[in-house]
């Protein structure tokens, strides 16, 4: 059963598991006081820190635990991919009755894991997992991405901006290849080449979610190579190419959180993705006895769970016909007028190539 929820608008790790008391709420409110029930967030690649997705959806969490009244502890490795298995069976063997799993490399073993542990609940964040105890959270990334692709080509043809170069090139810089990073890629090229098909896209991959430095090296060459505005889609590691912009005085595109306050001016706009309400929809759920065990839940631009920031620091570098524009697109987009390459349920498209 496939679902979609409804959402108000607007991601240091330890040795191999930490379980690490996130909140100790009293049992004086929610419906989940008083139960003992307790509940567990796995944090993704990059780990606390990040100012991005893990730390968003962390602060769903917490509001969710103090919502409810239930215990909750956070989950953190330094290596979430490779001891997946093992992270989640100690979960299960912890007393933990609810588990919320951040990390889409799990979606194969929380279902393997959630068989053995059928008194446990299960969630997955994007990617889809089969079990009558396990829940599926998917968002619609490539919607906002869309938005972003289509905001930045216009953009980098705004040459009375001073951070705009004269060259249509932007850049758009994953945290690892997989759909699950991809569709982000995707979308933000397809938003992008729907504006002007000669606008080149460049591309690359961190291979690590936690490593500024990193970002900046790959920012640093793709403004070198004419790029003007990039997308970081890479956790943590975006904190190095909103630096490496700010030191080229061109533009950075944020992701997950709204991170145009870490750089005012710099960051053009950020594609938001509510984790937050997402864990703290899934957990209060839980906790009111409405756990979507067995179901895929959706988040996308119709449910402002996606979408773009309101350019508060930049609003008045970007022309009002590009504002007005992106508007229509939206609207588009969530009448179905424009369908967004998902690459998890279509496939990599002819016009990505890839890194």
């Amino acid at each position: 059963m496939n679902r979609t929820r409804a959402l108000l608008i607007v991601p240091a790790a330890a040795t191999l598991l930490a379980l690490t008391a996130c909140s100790a709420a009293t049992p004086s409110s929610g419906d989940g006081a008083g139960t003992g029930e307790r509940a567990a967030l796995v944090i993704a690649q990059g780990g606390l820190g990040d100012q991005s997705y893990n730390d968003l959806a962390n602060r769903g969490f917490e509001s969710a635990l103090a919502e409810t009244g239930m215990e909750g502890n956070t989950i953190e490795s330094d290596d979430v991919v490779g001891q997946g298995e093992q992270l989640l069976r100690r979960a299960g063997q912890s007393g933990v009755n609810l588990i919320v799993d951040l990390e889409f490399s799990h979606n194969e073993i929380i279902g393997k894991v959630a068989q053995d542990f059928p008194d446990n609940s299960w969630v997955i964040f994007n990617a889809e997992a089969e079990g009558d105890n396990v829940a599926s959270v998917l968002f619609q990334e490539q919607e906002g991405s869309y938005l972003a692709g289509a905001l930045a080509a216009m953009q980098t043809t705004n040459t009375a901006d001073p951070k705009i170069n004269a060259d249509k090139v932007i850049g758009v810089i994953g945290g690892t290849a997989g759909v699950g990073i991809d569709k982000f890629l995707v979308g933000f090229m397809q938003g992008a080449q729907d504006i002007d098909p000669d606008i080149e896209v460049l591309t690359a991959y961190s291979n690590d979610f936690a490593d500024p430095a990193k970002g900046q090296q790959l920012a640093q060459s793709m403004f070198e190579r004419g790029a003007d505005i990039v997308y970081s889609v890479a956790g943590g590691t975006g904190a190095g190419v909103i630096q490496a912009a700010e030191e080229a005085n061109h533009y950075a595109i944020g992701v997950d959180d709204n991170q145009d306050g870490s750089a005012p001016g710099t960051v053009l706009t950020s594609v938001l993705k509510r984790t937050d309400l997402a864990v703290e929809s899934v957990v209060t759920d839980y906790a009111a006895g409405n756990f979507p065990g067995g179901e895929t839940v959706t988040f996308g631009l119709k449910e402002d769970a996606v979408g773009l920031t309101d350019f508060e620091f930049t609003k008045d570098a970007i022309a009002p016909e590009t504002l007005t524009k992106l508007d229509q697109l939206k609207q588009q987009i969530i009448d179905g007028d424009i369908k967004v390459w998902n690459v998890v349920s279509d496939g990599y498209p002819d016009f990505y190539q890839g890194n």
